[in-house]
């Protein structure tokens, strides 16, 4: 079996060799697709941070396995598992070969098609039929099978006195044949627009390829910050456990009262409250890959139920050109399909105005007797033209173009849309990004301040240098602080698959098999 690469290229091949015969079979009305040419911009809005002055991005090829780029084999072996068994791929590579056979059906019009049948059929002519041409009466002895055979002998193969009009047996076999001329290019057009929309359908299964593997990855990615976030929390839990019994002891001694016993116990609650929290997020985002997986919930991977530190990513990352933008976006190269069909369509509404000529011809051997069926006086054929002219149809036809040219004015329209969001979402991504780097900069040095000014409250309450409120202050801030920069850094990550899927990166030239 030919591999669907191999089919694709071959329709294409076929396609462009019976669209260049058209000189030579006749003209084809309608406008010719021209591939849009937009204006690109020289350069990214942003193509470095505005707050730092580091190059966290180059003008460097796009790597298409991005996922890579973050050195982690769990989650480089997740994106993989998903490309061979995520079901929504699966049905978009059936929706891709539904197209790719309309566009064989619609093919087969070019070519003449030919019919071999056989017949048997045991007849009782009426009385009233086509035998009377011959002015026989009814009732007389000759058979009308001995008549019809030449075989009766009246004089002159006229009429014949006495004649019967007996069942007759007719035997039949031979070749038919049509062919469309297609002298306006009505059925090119319509494979051209066929082939245009397989090739749609080649773009969007690639499209849902770059889908699959940014889900894939921004749920993992949110799975190991909201990991790190849990195990914050419960290192904090177990602190403030430990301040709940400082504080007994101290009012043990004297040295406090019950409202700072009362504050510890109520800080520890507040925090044991974040962690069901935590742990439903967690097991949710393990639900959700596992169902991009294609798995049920006992099959996951044993490493995605395991935590794991978040991902670090690059210090670099290859953006690419802007002029290279819309050769890797998917989502762009399917509106130019699209819009090829549209064009396309409109052609075959024009051809529809003119006359349509048709050659048919057929050859076949038949006689009353099996026995006679196949001598050379058995042949019968017919050969001629068969011309339709569209006279009246009740403005079908114009209604008809007016609906294809409006449909092709909507997809240049959604194709100029759709650039436009390709340029616009490259740089909202990348000034995220950018500035990412910084919140999670100074998210660091929060965090180190915060420890300092937790163990500095803890030493002086418990020499009795700062009442409660102060330790109790202090370990917030110490708890917000390393969630809200464990949650950077995830958006750091997250932030960066935004711009891998922004860039087009994330699927091959050649679609990658299943495994």
């Amino acid at each position: 079996m030919s591999s669907p690469a191999g089919f694709r290229s071959r329709l294409r091949a076929s396609a462009a060799l019976i669209l260049g015969m058209g000189t030579l079979s006749g003209c084809m009305v309608g406008p010719n697709f021209v591939p849009p040419r937009p204006a690109v911009p020289g350069h990214y809005l942003s193509d470095a941070p505005v707050t730092h002055g580091a190059p966290y991005v180059s003008s460097g090829a796009i790597d298409t396995e991005w996922w890579n780029s973050f050195q982690d084999p769990e989650l480089t072996a997740l994106v993989r598992q998903a490309v061979a068994q995520n079901l929504d791929l699966q049905i978009a590579t059936q929706r891709l070969l539904e197209a790719e056979a309309q566009a064989q059906i619609e093919g087969a019009v070019l070519y003449p098609n030919l019919i071999g049948g056989a017949s048997y059929t045991r007849e009782r002519p009426s009385k009233e039929g086509i035998f009377t041409a011959f002015g026989n009466p009814v009732g007389t002895s000759t058979s009308a099978a001995s008549v019809a055979n030449g075989t009766s002998s009246a004089p002159g193969g006229g009429a014949i006195p006495g004649a019967t009009i007996a069942p007759l047996d007719l035997y039949q076999y031979g070749l038919q044949s049509t062919y469309d001329l297609d002298l306006w290019g009505k059925n090119r057009r319509a494979v051209e627009a066929a082939v245009a929309a397989a090739a749609a359908s080649e773009e969007a299964r690639r499209a849902s390829l770059l889908n699959v593997e940014a889900q894939v990855a921004n749920y993992y990615l949110q799975l190991r910050g909201t990991e790190r976030v849990l195990e914050i929390t419960q290192h904090n839990l177990a602190f403030a456990h430990q301040l709940v019994s400082l504080t007994l002891e101290r009012e043990a001694a004297g040295l406090t009262t019950a409202l700072d016993v009362a504050n510890a116990r109520a800080t520890e609650a507040q925090i044991q409250s974040q962690i069901p929290g935590l742990i439903s997020q967690r097991d949710d985002l393990i639900n959700q890959i596992g169902l991009l997986l294609g798995e049920t919930p006992d099959d996951l991977p044993p490493a995605l139920v395991t935590p794991a530190p978040i991902p670090v990513t690059p210090p670099t990352v290859p953006v690419g050109l802007p002029s290279t933008l819309l050769l890797r976006r998917p989502d762009v190269r399917e509106a130019v399909d699209n819009l090829h069909e549209t064009t396309a369509e409109v052609g075959v509404a024009v051809a529809s105005f003119f006359p349509d000529i048709a050659l048919s011809g057929s050859v076949s051997f038949q006689a009353l007797q099996f026995k006679n069926l196949n001598e050379f006086r058995a042949i019968t054929y017919a050969v001629g033209p068969d011309v339709t002219i569209p006279l009246f149809q009740g403005g079908q036809l114009r209604g008809q173009l007016k609906l294809r040219k409006a449909q092709q004015k909507e997809a240049a329209v959604s194709y100029a849309r759709t650039v436009l969001t390709a340029f616009y979402q490259v740089n909202t991504s990348l000034v995220a990004y950018a500035q990412q780097h910084a919140t999670v900069e100074s998210l660091k040095t929060y965090v180190r301040q915060s420890q300092i000014a937790v163990t500095l409250a803890e030493e002086q309450y418990r020499e009795g240098l700062v009442d409660y409120i102060t330790v109790l202050n202090a370990q917030q801030n110490l708890l917000s602080s390393e969630q809200q920069e464990a949650q950077a850094e995830q958006r750091l990550d997250t932030d960066l698959v935004t711009l891998y899927q922004a860039l087009g990166g994330g699927w091959q030239q050649v679609y990658p098999a299943a495994k």
